[in-house]
């Protein structure tokens, strides 16, 4: 009797602590499953865009104009970029730009004689000059004389003449040059008296056409020195020069 009491009362408390310890176990189950991805199959996952550079915005700038540097210099042909790049081996240098006019004066002398008579002469003649090619250039000016003249049995007669003239020029070689003018010149002259033989001075229209050859000499880059010697192709008693004539130049480039 005692035997089948304590059985009742033990297979008692193991129905009353049966739901508590199934709970646990629920509850532990529960805790430990693991959780599976619920999104649709293959779809990727969400990202986050990167975000884009954006340049910071600039004020805008005056438009340059065709040809000139962004120095705003002077636009230069042999300087196309506006800066100063050292020259390359092997290649020239641009030429500078010709310089079109130029002051062309001279200082000249002359000396003939002819049957013991006598003609010493100094002339002065400043031009300007115009090049029209790197060769060739030509230029008006004018001109003055001072004659002496002397002979055996005659006494001394000077004069001083006054004219306009033009002048050419060819470079040939290197600093050689052709040389030739034309003058037009109130001149006083020499004149003879046909019944006393007597030498007497008058004013006379005289035309003298030079030509000759010359050399220049550079003495910097806008000046230098020539020599002239011309052929003086009115030798007659209306000659103001004398023969040769030999002339000391200078020339000057102007801007």
């Amino acid at each position: 009797m005692k035997r089948l009491l304590f059985l009742m009362i033990f297979g008692g408390a193991s129905l009353g602590l049966a739901p508590t310890v199934s709970a646990q176990v629920t509850d532990t189950t529960r805790t430990t499953k693991p959780q599976l991805n619920t999104a649709p199959p293959g779809a990727a996952p969400a990202r986050t865009p990167a975000p884009v550079y954006q340049p910071t915005p600039t004020a805008p700038t005056e438009p340059v104009q065709p040809g000139v540097p962004a120095s705003n210099a002077p636009y230069d042909p042999s300087r196309p970029s506006g800066l100063d790049l050292p020259q390359r081996p092997g290649v020239a240098a641009p030429e500078p730009p010709m310089r079109r006019y130029f002051l062309y004066s001279n200082f000249g002398l002359g000396f003939s004689s002819l049957y013991g008579f006598n003609q010493f002469s100094a002339s002065l003649a400043p031009a300007i000059g115009y090049r029209v090619s790197k060769k060739f250039a030509i230029g008006p000016g004018i001109s003055y004389a001072y004659n002496s003249y002397s002979a055996r049995g005659y006494q001394g007669i000077k004069t001083n003449s006054l004219g306009v003239k033009g002048f050419a020029q060819f470079m040939v070689f290197n600093q050689f040059f052709l040389h030739g003018e034309y003058e037009v010149t109130k001149a006083e002259v020499l004149y003879q008296d046909q019944y006393t033989g007597q030498l007497y001075k008058g004013k006379l229209t005289v035309k003298t056409p030079l030509a000759g050859a010359g050399y220049r000499q550079q003495i910097s880059d806008r000046a230098a020195a020539d020599i002239v010697v011309l052929y003086n192709f009115n030798d007659g008693i209306n000659d103001i020069y004398g023969q040769p004539v030999i002339r000391f130049s200078f020339l000057f480039d102007l801007k």
